[in-house]
């Protein structure tokens, strides 16, 4: 069984930076049919205001993990930050290790590398859903692992109908 790790910040944000929206719950079927993902853990900054948003990413089948944020000022704008590198590695390497047959991230961030490394070494790296083209260049030596989030657009994009304000199926 495989399993997905993601860094939710890494993928909205790389997302949105191309100008369309991710429809989480087509997302998910996505990793079970291409990748037979059992379980998808999503690495996410933890703010009070957001539970509409918790609620609505589990029913879609995912694990949430939550990282507390911290806000700050950045350009005379606030900001929310909620760094969750180090739990996706711990969930990874460790606290997951033993269930998963192989693994696949989520995420463009060079923070990785070494957790890649680690994965290919125990041949247990399936794939690296890179959210844009513009990756780190330290992810470049597993180019043969990654995926770019914005090929697979027209499968999981989001897309309002005006019914309810749901995506299409």
């Amino acid at each position: 069984m495989n399993y997905a790790f993601i860094d939710s910040q890494n993928l909205n944000l790389g997302v949105r930076s191309m100008g369309w929206r991710l429809d989480y719950r087509k997302f998910r079927l996505y990793l079970r049919n291409k990748y037979k993902v059992e379980k998808a853990f999503l690495f996410i900054g933890l703010i009070a205001n957001n539970q509409r948003l918790y609620t609505e990413l589990q029913s879609a089948g995912f694990i949430l993990v939550f990282k507390p944020t911290i806000r700050y000022f950045q350009n005379e704008k606030e900001t929310v930050k909620g760094n969750v590198d180090s739990e996706l590695v711990l969930h990874v390497a460790a606290i997951e290790y033993s269930n998963y047959k192989q693994a696949i991230i989520v995420t463009g961030d060079g923070d990785f590398a070494c957790l890649m490394e680690f994965l290919i070494e125990r041949k247990k790296l399936l794939q690296i859903l890179a959210p844009t083209s513009k990756y780190s260049q330290l992810l470049r030596p597993y180019a043969s692992f990654i995926t770019q989030i914005g090929e697979l657009k027209t499968a999981i994009e989001y897309k309002k109908t005006g019914i309810s304000g749901r995506s299409k199926p």
